[in-house]
């Protein structure tokens, strides 16, 4: 218990007087941390026009903002186009040090997102994190790996090979003996 003492003045007379307060209880912890942050993060996407335009969206899976249901829709000009992929985000308690759990709800065939779990690998997402980073960047750039795929470094092999014979034939030279070559080589 805290107290303090103060002179009060009345009258010509002085009077000490100790006042004894119970502490304030202030949690300042790195999962209170996690939980103001998120919070001021989750009413940003909601209001934000950029994420609004991209129709990008975040739900609460629970009250105390450590599991979150995203929503991204895929992007103009690729496969992903009118589809609508749902992501489940869990915010662990060393947030913002740290980035969110994230991964496809919604089954999807992506090189850098795992065909049977759903994982995803995006560099933001693991040693590329920056405590800057937000929930907003996190769904901006799991939307923009849907229209850029990174072969190089696939979560989902079988799916980087086949998405590498795909992209040959569908190219305008049609190389086709590109394509077999990689059919091959598997």
């Amino acid at each position: 218990m805290r107290s303090s003492t103060f002179t009060l003045k009345a009258g010509g007379s002085e009077e000490r007087v100790r006042v004894r307060r119970a502490p304030v209880a202030e949690d300042h912890s790195m999962a209170n941390i996690a939980v103001q942050r998120i919070k001021r993060e989750f009413k940003e996407v909601l209001k934000s026009e950029e994420t609004s335009k991209n129709q990008i969206k975040v739900d609460l899976v629970d009250e105390n903002f450590t599991e979150l249901k995203g929503e991204i829709a895929g992007p103009p000009d690729t496969p992903y186009e009118g589809g609508r992929y749902q992501l489940e985000i869990k915010i662990p308690e060393t947030y913002p040090f740290n980035p969110p759990k994230v991964r496809f709800i919604t089954k999807i065939w992506h090189p850098n997102i795992s065909s049977v779990t759903g994982a995803i690998c995006l560099d933001i997402l693991k040693d590329q994190w920056a405590a800057a980073m937000t929930l907003r960047t996190v769904l901006l750039s799991l939307q923009a790996l849907l229209a850029a795929a990174e072969p190089d470094d696939p979560q989902d092999a079988v799916v980087a090979n086949q998405n590498a014979v795909i992209v040959a034939l569908s190219s305008k030279s049609w190389d086709v003996e590109t394509a077999t070559e990689l059919l091959l080589s598997n």
